[in-house]
């Protein structure tokens, strides 16, 4: 199951932002951000690219790949309210046998949640995690 975090900030810009190939989707920056913090802490990411739902890249982490899509719409003012889902991707056998799902504690998640908690004007962090 995915891990979904949403927040607000005032610290990107989306207007600015080149517009969405397929769809009127922001959040580009917002993720460009967010790839370069993981990428400090020594995550592999892949660039970001475009989805008809939004923006994403690929994590890799030991075995473990995951998928990090984000939206991200305005909200009121300059703020700016950004949705960050992370799914880990499973073969067709552990689907079957349910190994390989996210836990609670599962450290990208963890790690992209005290990200986006150190972002100077974060606020309404929410996080909803299914194990």
């Amino acid at each position: 199951m995915a891990h979904l975090i949403t927040f607000r900030s005032s610290q990107f810009d989306i207007p600015a932002e080149p517009p969405h190939p397929v769809n009127p989707i922001a959040g580009e920056s917002v993720l460009r951000w967010l790839r370069g913090q993981l990428l400090m802490r020594d995550f592999a990411v892949t660039d970001v690219a475009a989805e008809d739902w939004g923006w994403y890249v690929e994590v890799t982490l030991g075995e473990a790949v995951y998928l990090v899509g984000l939206s991200a719409e305005p909200a009121y003012g300059n703020t700016v309210e950004c949705k960050v889902q992370i799914e880990r991707h499973r073969a067709f056998m552990d689907r079957l046998t349910g190994a390989g799902k996210m836990s609670v504690d599962d450290p990208l998640s963890t790690a992209i949640e005290s990200i986006i908690r150190n972002v100077p004007d974060a606020s309404r962090v929410e996080v909803q995690r299914a194990a």
